[in-house]
């Protein structure tokens, strides 16, 4: 989300409007930022110990899902700096370097999130589908360079908000601002277009016919699946259930920001539109970081294997503790 920002100074289209009060975002912002951020790296935290630390390798789906939790982690691990930004009333105290690192690292999470959907719904498909076709493409080296392909393809995209990302103080508003100075608006309307395609015409169309396809079919097996079967169902409902979340979350706030782009463009206008296109990208931009906490959330209350993992993974150090422990006593007594 490194082209989200607060009070970007590019939209002149809106220019000339009167300044709405935003007084609410001084106060409810840093907080709820700071909540997100505690809540979204403890739950990430845990699910990435739960997949990284257990004895069993991970599934290719659970390689899709550690690695959105990893992209999760470096979001709400961002949030602080906007917290503080907030409750200085959109001053920016930590300077070009980090305006730009904790930009990138932000929106790095949006583009590499969205991508390891896409590639977690192709799997779904491909296991449920055609369970017999691409089984070499279900493969977890084939998974790994995936995750990396997408993990570059994220910050790859995220060029603009590195070059363009700058801080610089206005006297009209008497605010350091950390913003996209785009150089003109032809650069703009292109990086803007061009990062619209990657996040919503292309893996959106994908997700939804994958999803499609795979509750179809989960609805002719239901009732005659083998134990197999019953197992990739499993996994595919916490699949379905972390795409929904994703998409009703993020997609809302990136459909506001065409209206934006809309408006940028100059093909719409209106100082009541622009009042409710800004009021609107404020409240989704933050719901949209509350999926970075609800993820982990969903793993645990759908995630069957999931909290088998958990289970094995306790009992793992709980029997790892009690043979250190034995030790540790076996050799006190040959001392003594």
């Amino acid at each position: 989300m490194g082209n989200i920002v607060v009070h970007d100074q590019n939209n002149t289209n809106i220019a000339h409007c009167p300044e709405e009060d935003v007084e609410w975002t001084f106060i409810v912002l840093p907080v709820y930022s700071l909540v997100i951020a505690v809540l979204g790296i403890i739950f990430n935290v845990f699910v990435l110990m739960v997949f990284c630390l257990h004895k069993k390798a991970c599934t290719v789906a659970e390689i899709y899902l550690s690695n959105l939790a990893a992209a999760d982690l470096v979001l709400v691990s961002c949030l602080p700096f906007w917290a503080v930004y907030a409750a200085k009333k959109f001053n920016w105290p930590f300077g070009g370097s980090l305006c730009r690192l904790v930009n990138l690292s932000i929106s790095m999470n949006v583009y590499c999130s969205i991508y390891f959907l896409v590639l977690v719904s192709i799997d779904r498909y491909m296991a449920l589908v055609h369970p017999l076709s691409h089984e070499r493409l279900r493969r977890p080296k084939s998974a790994k360079l995936g995750c990396l392909l997408v993990w570059a393809l994220g910050l790859l995209l995220s060029v603009p908000t590195l070059i363009y990302r700058e801080v610089k103080y206005f006297s009209g508003i008497n605010a350091t601002l950390c913003y996209l100075n785009y150089p003109n608006t032809t650069v703009m309307l292109l990086c803007e277009g061009m990062l619209t395609m990657f996040i919503i015409v292309i893996p959106i169309p994908i997700i939804s016919f994958c999803t499609f396809k795979v509750i179809k079919v989960l609805n002719n097996r239901l009732m005659k699946a083998s134990n197999t079967k019953k197992k990739e169902q499993k996994a595919t409902t916490l699949v379905l259930a972390v795409l929904i979340a994703f998409l009703i979350c993020w997609v809302p706030l990136h459909l506001v920001k065409i209206i934006e782009l809309l408006m940028r463009a100059e093909l719409l206008v209106g100082c009541t539109l622009g009042t409710i296109v800004e009021t609107c990208r404020q409240i989704l931009t933050y719901l949209a970081y509350f999926n970075s906490v609800l993820n982990p959330i969903l793993y645990v209350i759908l995630g069957t294997l999931f909290r088998k993992r958990v289970k094995e993974l306790f009992k793992q150090w709980s029997w790892k503790r009690t043979v250190t422990l034995r030790f540790f006593f076996s050799m006190i007594s040959v001392l003594v």
